[in-house]
């Protein structure tokens, strides 16, 4: 049983760390925490318009455009780290569907572009 508890020293030992790490950050932010926050400081400036106005007004959906394209190709760029990463073992029939995969996103990409959906006036 002595032996089996010693396997798992380490895991205790870095949730042990851990756990000490959190508390030592949630007292030293408590600690050193500004008191009174300007108006500034506690506006909203996520979402481009006020949280507390009417909820029928317009906003400006190029806002919501520009996020919605940022994480499709974020995505679409995520795909190239496992291909990166497997790239010496990989088929010519691999590497070739990776040519076209980029290809339609480099098209994509250009579409949107050309389209004007980046611009930000």
């Amino acid at each position: 049983m002595e032996e089996f508890l010693r396997n798992y020293l380490p895991i205790v030992v870095f949730l042990g760390l851990a756990l000490a790490i959190c508390l030592v950050f949630i007292l030293a932010a408590a600690v050193i925490a500004v008191r009174n926050p300007d108006p500034e400081k506690v506006s909203a400036y996520e979402c481009g318009f006020n949280a507390f106005d009417d909820a029928r007004m317009k906003f400006d959906v190029r806002f919501y455009l520009v996020s919605i394209l940022f994480i499709i190709f974020d995505l679409e760029i995520a795909f190239l780290f496992p291909w990166g990463v497997a790239f010496p073992g990989l088929s010519d029939l691999a590497f070739w569907s990776m040519m076209v995969f980029l290809g339609v996103l480099t098209i994509g990409f250009a579409y949107e572009w050309k389209k004007g959906a980046l611009d930000w006036e």
